[in-house]
């Protein structure tokens, strides 16, 4: 399979790497907080649509692809904010393993 080529110009999208940070609740357990580590210029790609369905409704899944240059920081569980939208990352690789880009695949939340 060929590696796909990155076009550095295409990195025009400006997004805020945000991680969860949980806090204590005072009851034993923690709710979630999330922190901003970065704004990183990205690309950013739907990928497909679907409906979930699940307690007598139908939820929607939106997946994307966003391209970025590396950073060691960089995993599954952390998420992406562009304005009111967040993007989930569920997988994290190196597409051509130079260590130049990466490729996160993330679900857009909330849609």
């Amino acid at each position: 399979m060929p590696v796909r080529r990155i076009d550095p110009g295409r990195l025009r999208r400006l997004l805020t790497l945000e991680a969860m940070t949980p806090v204590p609740d005072g009851a034993g357990g923690f709710t979630q907080s999330w922190t901003a580590l970065a704004t990183v210029h990205a690309a950013l790609e739907p990928v497909a649509a679907a409906p979930r369905f699940g307690a007598d409704q139908s939820l929607p899944i939106v997946t994307h692809v966003v391209t970025l240059r590396a950073r060691a920081d960089m995993r599954s569980g952390m998420r992406f904010a562009a304005g009111d939208r967040r993007f989930s990352i569920e997988t994290v690789h190196d597409p051509d393993e130079t260590g130049r880009f990466l490729i996160c695949r993330v679900r857009e939340e909330g849609r």
